[in-house]
């Protein structure tokens, strides 16, 4: 089952996508509950399996918004959680925390700010006034189904409600300047996610290919199961002194092949199409305009 959340005729509305991907049939919602996105369905009865469906509606008769368009908490991130782009980002100039190289000691996290969410098809702005290193990367989003403190990482899984992909922009320039990632990764339009969330129970989040790619130049990709801290050791870490609560994004890290990964970096300009791919969830692209000056 795959969920989305779309807007028909101005009305915000949550449904399932057809198995062959042509229509949606929206959920009885409650038009309050339905400006939510996913995490009504999460908050107001336990997922959507619960709540009976209304007729389906052409896809090609909506838009398709992102699943949650404004996070309830700052989005949670986790930083250099695969080897290999550890590595790159320690070769690069804007590692400024690094102290031995590619892998941190202890576990980096970090959140982006609330804003907005901006869905597959929206534009990713980019201002050349502020950054001139702004960097696409592909990553897994975990979506938080339950509240819950203290979680152990064996149990860590019945918290999980489900599954979407994340373009984690990141404005290296800024990121490097502020020897912090708050403001290198919450520019406006930088929170990018798919529009179609994955209930957890119906994919192998542990065994996902992931990759990126800019006008179809293709990153090496890599795959979640070689995350460093897999994602019941990310919900035990988060939650041993936070609350989670249900809606909660965490974004679970960014493999190789990102822009500063090349020498010299490459980095989208205005024009491009960056593309993030997910195997089992989909494609997330977002076109790069130039913000007008």
């Amino acid at each position: 089952m795959k969920v989305a959340t779309v807007s028909v005729a101005g009305e915000r509305r949550v449904g399932k996508i057809a198995k062959d991907e042509t229509s949606i049939a929206p959920l009885d919602l409650v038009f309050s509950e339905a400006q939510d996105g996913i995490p009504a369905l999460i908050c107001h009865n336990n997922g959507a399996a619960m709540r009976p469906t209304l007729s389906p509606i052409p896809l090609s008769q909506v838009t398709i918004e992102a699943p949650i368009l404004v996070p309830r908490c700052n989005i949670f991130c986790v930083g250099k959680n695969y080897y290999e782009h550890g590595r790159e980002f320690a070769g690069s100039r804007f590692d400024t925390g690094a102290a031995d190289g590619a892998v941190p000691g202890n576990p980096i996290m970090f959140s982006e700010v609330p804003e907005p969410v901006i869905a597959c098809g929206g534009a990713g702005v980019i201002d050349p006034k502020v950054s001139e290193a702004v960097d696409d990367k592909a990553e897994l989003a975990v979506i938080i189904g339950k509240a819950g403190r203290g979680i152990e990482a064996r149990n860590a899984f019945d918290d999980v409600w489900g599954y979407t992909i994340i373009n984690d922009v990141t404005a290296r320039d800024l990121q490097a300047r502020h020897s912090q990632w708050l403001i290198g990764k919450s520019q406006d339009t930088f929170r990018r996610m798919f529009p179609i969330a994955v209930p957890g129970d119906e994919i192998d989040a542990a065994n996902m290919p992931i990759e990126c790619s800019v006008n179809g130049a293709l990153s090496p990709g890599s795959n979640t199961g070689h995350l460093i801290l897999d994602i019941p050791k990310i919900i035990e870490t988060l939650s041993a002194g936070i609350a989670l609560q249900p809606g909660d994004v965490i974004a679970a890290g960014t493999p190789a092949g990102a822009g500063i990964g090349f020498d010299p970096p490459k980095y989208p300009k205005a024009g491009d199409v960056a593309r993030i791919e997910n195997g089992g969830i989909g494609v997330l692209e977002n076109e790069i305009v130039e913000r007008p000056p």
